[in-house]
């Protein structure tokens, strides 16, 4: 194993590598940026329909340019309660025709063009001035480095081509399929990544230094170890999510032994679709020449070896849609508990998404409406408490205050870690009016604490308003609760056009405290209220002033202020 510790092979394998994987981060970066809004609207689209859900797999995959990535997320969207097991296994098996698009994409012998990749990517992404046209340079950089990484990749095995330890190596591979299948999910977990091992295998192919059938058994064992980052990313989920994370192992390993079993088969089928012989070296310069690569490279393996891997996952598809059904009794057997969804105060956002942020600015958003919802549920609740005074209201309230309270918490550090990721300014800014509302929604919560608060105050004292006093705190209570419910509604129908009616809204709202107010010491001079309720109702009053003030900076906050 000495070759192992080649100067030359280790440089170039760990830089060539590191730019192959930095390469995909900015293209996968730049692909997010550009689509983000799009991908999103593909993910609205999921229904119970298993082949609308493939569909969406593989649409979202393509975009994000990793079915780690894009399984990872499902398994959030599972343990969040918004896809169910059916539809997680349907988006699934569409992600695994999604990710064969890198595949089919590097296996263009396009290495020449890299250098320039980079050059005009680098220039399009510091000089342009317009969003979109940087947002491309990142593609065209990220392409340019994954190419340039392939190649360094390609370089540092020459080495290897004199190895006799390494020639016995995959001579083995070749005669053994299985211990190719294990080796490439070995590679694939310890990289946790299946695009590395995809590069790394096409990189190894095209060099001459392993056969066409080393290197499709090293894509079925990567087909396995990608299922490996999910059922990780699993652990601490509920248990749908962690079905669904088995579903997919289940699906690929399944797979993967029936194409061991019709493996000759399966290999005649590559080499019927795929032009030129798979084991061809390049022997003479005119022939390097001819195939724009070096002497003992092979020209044709790299399309084979993507044909491999696309051939694979469109049958297991094939096979496998009618009978998801099977897939979701399958991993139900395998990972037993209760199916119900589990209880969790925390219902859209998950750390699992944040590595797709048009994704998971959509959570937060989600969440954050969650949150309008919950905060408008303890004005109504604190209305009624201070109408009726019923102390059983009490512990509800407390709880949906300790829920409010913990949703900002939450929200603030998700979209604070999102921050930190490479995001487009579109995102950046939408994390920053996010960030406002939640606050605002808070302080509303905290307001109508304040409000039952004073009102069991109230009740344990034995103090009394008069009867024009309890209208009148009805009166803006009233006033206060349509107006949060409007703004409300427009965050739900993403209406911007409120600016007119919240200005209303909120100078009623003023003038009437400031006409209560008025009353009120009008009622204090004539001796109809005493001084105790009188500081209470005037309190009341500054709540609901407050939560018309915060209610109106959202509808400010949505309409593009800050």
């Amino acid at each position: 194993m000495s070759f192992l510790f080649n100067q030359q092979l280790m440089f170039g394998l760990i830089g060539g590598l590191g730019l192959f994987l930095f390469g995909m981060k900015i293209m996968s970066e730049g692909l997010q940026k550009i689509a983000g809004e799009k991908m999103r609207q593909i993910l609205s689209s999921l229904t119970s329909h298993r082949l609308v859900a493939a569909l969406v797999g593989i649409s979202v995959t393509a975009l994000i340019q990793s079915s780690s990535a894009t399984t990872v997320m499902v398994v959030g969207f599972v343990n969040a309660g918004l896809l169910s097991l059916m539809q997680a296994i349907g988006v699934i098996l569409g992600v695994n025709i999604g990710s064969t698009i890198t595949a089919q994409i590097i296996a263009f012998n396009v290495t020449q063009y890299a250098l320039p990749a980079i050059g005009v990517g680098a220039a399009l992404r510091l000089f342009s001035k317009k969003r979109r046209v940087s947002y491309l340079g990142e593609i065209v950089l990220g392409f340019g480095l994954v190419f340039l990484g392939l190649t360094i990749m390609r370089q540092g095995f020459d080495p290897l081509r004199t190895s006799e330890g390494f020639q016995q190596l995959f001579m083995l591979v070749g005669d053994y399929k299985s211990l190719g299948i294990l080796i490439g999910t070995i590679l694939t977990i310890i990289t946790q990544s299946s695009i590395a091992t995809l590069g790394l295998t096409l990189a190894l192919a095209t060099s001459g230094l392993i056969s066409f059938e080393a290197g499709v058994a090293l894509i079925l064992g990567e087909n396995i170890g990608t299922t490996i980052t999910a059922n990780i990313s699993a652990i601490g989920t509920n248990i749908a999510a962690r079905r669904a994370a088995f579903a997919h192992f289940l699906f690929n390993f399944i797979g993967v032994i029936l194409m061991l079993i019709f493996f000759q088969l399966y290999l005649k089928l590559i080499t019927s679709i795929t032009p030129g012989e798979a084991d061809f070296v390049v022997q003479t310069q005119a022939q390097a020449d001819q195939y724009a690569t070096a002497i003992g490279d092979k020209p044709h393996i790299a399309r084979y070896i993507a044909n491999a891997h696309t051939l694979f996952n469109v049958i297991n598809t094939l096979i496998f849609l009618p009978f998801i059904g099977v897939l979701a009794k399958l991993s139900t057997y395998f990972i037993r508990g209760e199916g119900r969804q589990e209880i969790v105060q925390v219902r859209f956002i998950d750390d699992r998404v944040l590595n797709t942020p048009p994704i998971a600015i959509g959570q937060a958003r989600r969440e954050t409406r969650r949150m309008a919802q919950l905060a408008f549920t303890m004005l109504e609740e604190t209305n009624r408490f201070l109408d009726d005074n019923d102390l059983r209201r009490i512990p509800e309230l407390e709880k949906n205050e300790a829920t409010l309270d913990l949703l900002q918490q939450e929200i603030m550090n998700f979209l604070t870690k999102l921050s930190h990721r490479s995001i487009s300014a579109d995102t950046s800014e939408q994390i920053k009016k996010l960030m406002n509302i939640v606050d605002h929604l808070e302080r509303i919560g905290d307001h109508c604490q304040t409000l039952w608060e004073l009102n069991t105050r109230k009740i344990n004292d034995k103090i009394k308003f008069s009867h024009t006093g309890a209208n009148e705190v009805a009166g803006i209570a009233d006033r206060t609760y349509e107006f949060l419910r409007f703004v409300i509604d427009a965050m739900e129908q993403d209406n911007q056009d409120i600016m007119q009616r919240s200005m209303e809204y909120e100078d009623s709202i003023d003038a009437l405290e400031d006409s209560l107010r008025m009353n009120h010491i009008t009622r204090l001079n004539t001796g109809e209220c005493a001084v105790q309720p009188g500081l209470i109702f005037i309190d009341m009053l500054q709540c609901y002033e407050k939560i018309g003030d915060h209610t109106f900076k959202i509808s400010d906050t949505l309409v593009g202020g800050q």
